[in-house]
């Protein structure tokens, strides 16, 4: 299992602190007031109300789960591991008996398992719930949350894959989680799965396109320009990183190269800030990067980060890891303010 990396210094250190002791339990604290955790109580059937939030909120509690198990791995604590227990425990009720599991399909009856994979994030929730099964594990040791999310995989593995439907995830996320769980366990089928999907995005043989807003215009191969939604394409194009590094791949070089040198020459504003655009979410035309009403969201300064981590891991080229730094203490730390428990999405550049 790769080493945890651990930032520690006169700079990261309160800011870290900040995070563990008023972000994560506020985060928590939302997760719980907002219903996301309440909707696993529906699915349940421990409730018999309608279901609360919106169809991705899954996502959130088990991105919550992910950043607490990183602390933990640090600071262990017995009170909040019980709290996270509890919150697994109420996870585990809502799956179904063949590991299906999307609180929002479950509670509609009129719904189908995997009905709309472009639109209804049920593949990008169990990419996040395998991340922060993974997380747990490592941190604690319990795989109680990891076992949860590989049952959820297998049923996805029986719905897609050759001879099998062949849509790939409307939004990115879980290719990352499936060649994580391959760097951590191994696992050939997760790398397989993440390979089905990444070479089905653009090939719309029996299937209706996606369209540029979700990279599905053309087979990744032959992409060479950063296009559509940027959190979306940058969760996208890291996958393909991952994809590279485990199987050796080169014949995704040209393409995955040529994405990374527009995003990062043309399309990334000074503060490290990527997605200039607020009615896509994402990418325009190159050096497009107005500054009153530049879009930059904070996801997608993570996805550049995140792209720029697995570059430096590819190529060793130092340069990787100066994008990196820009973003990272300009374009993401401009989301979290000083005091921990408030956010900004959009990052505009300059304000009349």
């Amino acid at each position: 299992m790769p080493a945890l990396f651990v930032l520690d210094d006169a700079f990261w250190s309160p800011r870290l602190e900040t995070v563990r002791n008023v972000t994560l339990p506020h985060v928590m604290e939302q997760c719980e007031q907002t219903g996301r955790l309440r909707n696993f109580d529906r699915a349940a059937g421990r409730l018999a109300d309608d279901f609360e939030g919106r169809v991705y909120d899954d996502s959130d509690v088990y991105k919550t789960l992910e950043g607490v198990a990183r602390f933990l791995a640090r600071h262990p604590d017995a009170a909040l591991d019980r709290r996270v227990q509890d919150w697994v425990e109420r996870i585990a009720a809502a799956q179904r008996a063949d590991g299906y599991l999307h609180t929002w399909t479950q509670c509609h009856a009129e719904a189908e398992p995997f009905e709309d994979v472009r639109s209804r994030h049920e593949l990008y929730g169990a990419g996040h719930l395998l991340e922060a099964g993974l997380a747990l594990h490592a941190a604690t040791g319990n795989d109680r949350l990891l076992e949860i999310a590989r049952r959820l995989v297998q049923q996805v593995g029986e719905h897609f894959g050759p001879g099998r439907r062949t849509e790939p995830p409307g939004h990115p996320e879980l290719e990352l989680a499936l060649l994580r769980l391959h760097a951590e366990t191994g696992d050939e089928e997760a790398v397989a799965l993440a390979r089905f999907f990444l070479e089905g995005r653009g090939v719309l043989e029996g299937r209706e396109t996606y369209g540029e807003y979700a990279q599905d215009h053309a087979p990744l191969r032959e992409q060479r320009e950063a296009a559509g939604h940027a959190v979306r394409a940058l969760y996208l194009w890291s996958a393909v990183a991952d994809l590279v590094a485990a199987t050796g791949d080169r014949s995704w070089r040209p393409a995955l190269d040529a994405v990374w040198k527009d995003v990062v020459e043309t399309r990334r504003y000074v503060t490290g800030g990527v997605g200039s655009s607020s009615e896509n979410e994402g990418f325009t035309a190159p050096y497009h990067l107005p500054d009153e009403d530049a879009y930059a969201e904070t996801c997608a300064a993570i996805g550049l980060v995140r792209l720029a981590r697995r570059m430096s891991r590819l190529d060793g080229d130092a340069r990787s890891i100066d994008v990196l730094e820009r973003s990272l203490f300009n374009g993401v730390l401009a989301g979290l303010s000083l005091s921990g428990d408030r956010f900004f999405y959009a990052n505009p550049l300059a304000s009349a």
